[in-house]
């Protein structure tokens, strides 16, 4: 299957992210505006303004799914999910099981979206969408911006009492969001999408190095950051959560499999039996590996 973009508004699938020695280069994401508690960046956080476009099958729109599920949000943001698979025409609205249509602009598309935002757009349609009703436009593209915004700004109208992004481990955090984005959260679509020998190896070598490298982490202590799940466990989450169903096989991340290491593999199972995070989960993926998730229980021996 050929992928598409918007080119100055017009979809083309003539296009490419891989570079001339065959590596898997992201094109980054367009849209960066910030909602604010107090509204100072023109971008207030407020209840039933803005509205989330996701799809389930994305491992980026899935992290802001449950964040905004945890957080509690439901009430505040409005959430629209589109087909899992994507198709030739980007993402689309679908009568697949899970989906829900798009009540704010009614787009068949998701393209139609961006369309909406910028009528001469160029660039990838993806997933997440953080769209504001109240300006008729998109506010932000970049799941690691969108969950963050949800964990901080959204304090006053969230349901629930967890905070993600605790001030004495910020800077830890970020780091750690930084040092897994690349070898992993990437790496296995660096790995899947290379265009070469040498690429293939140079982003499968990252990969694992830096699985065995957090194997060890976990080894000595409960999460990424220490005793509390963070934003970057979440971050982590979802990319572990496909691992050996799609990304080993499909993708050819198939030096070892996440059941082959005991910590990662058991801090994936006590992230999934998290309260509330299952509904997020189980309507990523129906198989046999994501059915051993749900119903292992969590390890005694977790650090």
């Amino acid at each position: 299957m050929t992928l598409g973009m918007l080119v100055d508004g017009k979809w083309v699938t003539d296009w490419t992210e891989r570079d001339a020695q065959g590596r898997f280069n992201r094109m980054p994401t367009h849209f960066r505006n910030w909602i604010t508690a107090d509204g100072s960046s023109g971008f207030k956080a407020e209840p039933n303004r803005y509205h989330l476009y996701v799809s389930l099958g994305c491992p980026w729109a899935h992290r802001t799914a449950i964040i905004w599920k945890l957080k509690g949000l439901e009430e505040v943001i409005t959430l629209s999910i589109v087909d899992p698979v994507i198709t030739e025409n980007g993402w689309i609205f679908s009568d697949y099981p899970g989906c829900i249509p798009d009540p704010v602009n009614g787009a068949a598309y998701l393209r139609e979206v961006y369309l909406k935002a910028d009528q001469n757009y160029t660039g990838r349609v993806t997933v997440p969408v953080l769209w504001d009703k109240q300006t008729a436009t998109i506010v932000n593209n970049e799941s690691r911006q969108i969950i963050r915004m949800f964990d901080t700004e959204f304090t006053a109208f969230v349901q629930a009492d967890v905070n993600f992004y605790p001030q004495d481990l910020q800077q830890d955090i970020d780091k750690t969001i930084d040092a897994i984005y690349q070898p992993i959260n990437n790496g296995v679509y660096r790995t899947g999408f290379a265009n070469s020998q040498a690429a293939y190896e140079e982003a499968v070598t990252e990969l694992f190095e830096a699985l065995d490298y957090w194997e060890e982490v976990l080894g000595k202590q409960r999460y990424l950051c220490g005793a509390g799940i963070t934003e970057a466990d979440w971050c982590l989450f979802t990319t572990l959560l496909r691992f050996d169903l799609a990304y080993y096989g499909i993708f050819k991340c198939n030096l070892r499999r996440l059941v082959d290491y005991p910590n990662l593999w058991n801090y994936l199972k006590d992230l999934y039996q998290q309260p509330g995070l299952s509904k997020c989960a189980t309507l990523t993926i129906s198989s046999g590996s994501i059915t051993a998730v749900t119903t292992t229980q969590p390890n005694s021996d977790r650090p």
